[in-house]
C-alpha cells in the first residue's frame, strides 16, 4: 500500500507519539495530567445555559441538511458580530460555517493553494496551518515571531520570506501557542506587505474574546477594506464547546476578489453537504451571551486565576523564562536545556511524562526552531496547576 506523498510532512504533536505514550501509561494505571490540548470541557468548564436551552428546545429543527454555507440566521448573526468588530462591506454571503475552525481552515487552504503555491506561516505556529498546506501539496515558508518583543511577528522576516510563489499569509492572533496579542501597528505593517505583494491574509482569531488584563483585540480585517482577508473564528474556546465543532470564516475585501473566493468555497462546501446543523442553532444565542466569556476573564474568573497561578509558580523555577500571555490559555516557556543536561524540548517532554505523568507539547511541535520551548495549557483548576508546575520544578532540580 502506497499512501499519498502529501502526507510526508504532516504531523500533530498535540496528539502524536507523546500523546499515544500517555494513553499507554494510563492503561497501565497511571494518572496523566494532559496539558497538551486546549479542551476546556475536560477540566470542568460547562456550556453556557443559553446554548443548553437552545439545543434542548430546538433540536428537531436541525435534523435535515441546511444551506451548504450554513443556516441563514447563524450567518447573519456572525456577520453582525464581525461588523461590531469593525469589518466593513460584509454580509451573510461572505460567511461559511464549518465543523470547527479546522474544517473551514481546510476549505480556505484547499481553495487557494496548489502544488506550486507557498503559504507564509508564523514560527511558532499551530500545526493545523502547516498540515493543511502540506495536504494541499503546497509549500510552507516560515516567518519568525520575536520572543524579545512579546512574540510579535517580525515584519522584516515576513518581507524576506516572500517569493513569487507566495499566495497567502497566515496570522494567528491571539496566538497559539504563545498567547500573544498583536499590536495594531504590527497588523497595519503586515496588511501593507500583503497589499504590495497581492497576498491573501488568513487571520485566525478563534481566541479574540479570551483577552486578559483588560487589553483589546484588534481584528485584522477591521484595518483594511482593499485587501482580501479571511477571518477565522468560532465558539469552541470562548464558550467551551469544542465537541460541538463550531467554527466559521468571513471573507472581506474587494467585491470582485471576494466573489472568486466565494465561488471556490461553494464548490468545496457542496461536497460535504453541510456542517453540523445542531451546532449552528446555538450560534445566535452564543454570540449574544458575552457575559459567560467575560466571567472567565474577570478578577475572580478561572482563566485569569489560573494564568496567575501558573506564572507565580514558574517564577520560582531557575532556568525557565516566559513571556506572560495576554490572551487565550497558553504559555510558551523557554528552558535552559544545558543547565539540566537535556538534549531538546522533546527530551524534556518525554522525561517529564515518564517521571511526573505530565503531558506537555514540545515547542518543536509548533515549528519553533530553537527546540527550547514547551507549551502549557492553563485549564486545570488553580491548585492542580500549581502542583503541576511545582512538579516540573522538582523534575528539573533532581536532574
Amino acid at each position: 500500500m502506497i499512501v499519498s506523498n502529501n502526507l510526508k510532512n504532516v504531523h500533530s504533536d498535540l496528539r502524536g507519539n507523546l500523546y499515544m505514550h500517555a494513553l499507554e501509561l494510563e492503561k497501565q494505571g497511571g494518572k496523566i495530567l494532559k496539558l497538551n490540548t486546549g479542551n476546556p470541557a475536560a477540566f470542568g468548564f460547562k456550556m453556557p445555559e443559553s446554548i443548553r436551552d437552545r439545543i434542548v428546545s430546538d433540536a428537531e429543527k436541525a435534523l435535515g441538511y441546511c444551506d451548504i454555507r450554513g443556516r441563514e440566521d447563524a450567518r447573519e448573526s456572525i456577520a453582525d458580530y464581525h461588523r461590531l468588530n469593525g469589518l466593513k462591506n460584509i454580509s451573510e454571503e461572505d460567511i461559511f460555517i464549518g465543523n470547527g475552525v479546522s474544517e473551514v481552515a481546510y476549505m480556505i487552504i484547499t481553495a487557494l493553494i496548489g502544488k506550486t503555491d507557498e503559504v507564509l506561516v508564523p514560527s511558532p505556529c499551530y500545526s493545523l496551518w502547516t498540515n493543511f498546506t502540506f495536504l494541499a501539496g503546497g509549500t510552507v515558508r516560515y516567518y519568525q515571531c520575536d520572543e524579545s518583543n512579546a512574540w510579535q511577528p517580525d515584519v522584516n522576516s515576513i518581507k524576506k520570506s516572500i517569493t513569487k510563489r507566495t499566495k497567502a499569509l497566515v496570522l494567528i492572533n491571539p496566538n497559539n501557542p504563545t498567547g500573544a496579542l498583536y499590536s495594531k501597528e504590527i497588523l497595519l505593517e503586515i496588511i501593507d506587505i500583503a497589499r504590495k505583494n497581492n497576498l491573501v491574509i488568513i487571520s485566525d482569531e478563534i481566541y479574540d474574546r479570551l483577552v486578559l488584563d483588560e487589553k483589546e483585540h484588534v481584528s485584522t480585517a477591521a484595518l483594511a477594506d482593499d485587501v482580501t482577508i479571511v477571518t477565522m473564528n468560532g465558539l469552541s474556546k470562548s464558550h467551551c464547546i469544542c465537541g460541538l465543532r463550531c467554527g466559521w470564516l468571513c471573507i472581506s475585501g474587494l467585491e470582485k476578489e471576494k466573489r472568486v473566493l466565494r465561488d471556490a468555497l461553494i464548490k468545496i462546501a457542496s461536497v460535504r453537504l453541510c456542517s453540523n446543523a445542531l451546532m449552528q442553532l446555538v450560534i445566535p444565542d452564543a454570540l449574544k451571551d458575552s457575559a459567560y466569556t467575560k466571567n472567565m476573564l474577570g478578577q475572580d474568573g478561572r482563566l485569569l486565576t489560573q494564568r496567575n497561578a501558573t506564572t507565580e509558580e514558574l517564577d520560582k523555577i531557575d532556568g525557565i523564562s516566559y513571556v506572560k500571555n495576554s490572551a487565550a490559555f497558553y504559555l510558551f516557556p523557554k528552558i535552559e536545556l544545558e543547565k539540566y543536561g537535556l538534549e531538546s524540548d522533546r527530551d524534556f517532554a518525554e522525561q517529564l511524562l515518564n517521571q511526573k505523568h505530565i503531558l506537555v507539547v514540545p515547542g518543536s511541535g509548533f515549528s519553533c526552531a530553537d527546540n527550547k520551548h514547551f507549551r502549557i495549557v492553563m485549564l486545570p483548576e488553580e491548585n492542580e496547576l500549581r502542583r503541576a508546575v511545582k512538579d516540573i520544578g522538582e523534575f528539573l532540580r533532581k536532574r
